[in-house]
């Protein structure tokens, strides 16, 4: 499963407006150097983004995009669905009768229906607040079960180093 290059690119051009705007609207060439992103695929990503309703745009001299709402009530997983469709991690097709395999569910088919669904709620305890200020890493805290997993749960020696 990948994220798709809409979704990444809509992520970091929004980070790019949230830090370099200063309230007044920033252009999509501006976004586009700094970011290294086609001008042509921002112009689409844009008016994704604001008939979700994430960006405003003004025209003319000193033009271009500004937020619509305010850092921290902007969510990651806003971005990603405005610009993209739901994530999907499974490779059955919901609106057909075959199923994954065989006209049945698969045996992993719940795995991986419930991955895509922890990736969207990880998505949505993300602010684009977050991304500016370096907040993301660690939010995914491991969960911790009562049998121990061999890698996750087994302490880390590295000898000669605690001397």
């Amino acid at each position: 499963m990948k994220l798709g290059t809409r979704g990444r690119y809509a992520v970091m051009a929004m980070a790019d407006i949230a830090v370099h705007s200063s309230g007044a609207p920033v252009s999509l060439s501006d976004i586009a150097v700094r970011q290294d992103i086609s001008l042509a695929y921002l112009e689409q990503l844009f008016a994704k983004l604001r008939r979700g309703g994430l960006v405003e745009s003004s025209r003319g001299p000193g033009g271009g995009y500004k937020l619509a709402r305010e850092v921290d009530d902007i969510r990651i997983s806003d971005v990603v669905l405005a610009v993209e469709e739901p994530l999907k991690v499974t490779r059955c097709d919901e609106h057909s009768s075959r199923g994954c395999v065989g006209g049945a569910r698969c045996l992993t088919h719940d795995l991986w229906e419930e991955l895509g669904r922890q990736i969207h709620v990880f998505l949505a305890a993300v602010t684009l607040e977050d991304i500016v200020n370096k907040r993301v890493l660690g939010m995914a805290a491991p969960v911790h079960h009562s049998k121990p997993h061999p890698v996750v749960d087994t302490p880390v020696h590295l000898a000669g180093l605690a001397e």
